[in-house]
């Protein structure tokens, strides 16, 4: 499997908002990614509603 192509801004900001080391990040499956993306997108907009 090869790494993301995503750059290491990219990496760096998915791997605070995400709480995953940046080379755990780096390897992780794209489906994965994009699951936990939604998720935290789905958290923030409700965040955002909320306030």
């Amino acid at each position: 499997m090869r790494p993301l192509q995503i750059s290491a801004e990219t990496a760096l900001r998915l791997s605070k908002a995400l709480n995953v080391p940046i080379e755990q990040l780096m390897h992780m499956p794209q489906h994965i990614l994009i699951q936990k993306m939604l998720e935290l997108e789905k958290t923030s907009s409700t965040d955002e509603k909320e306030n």
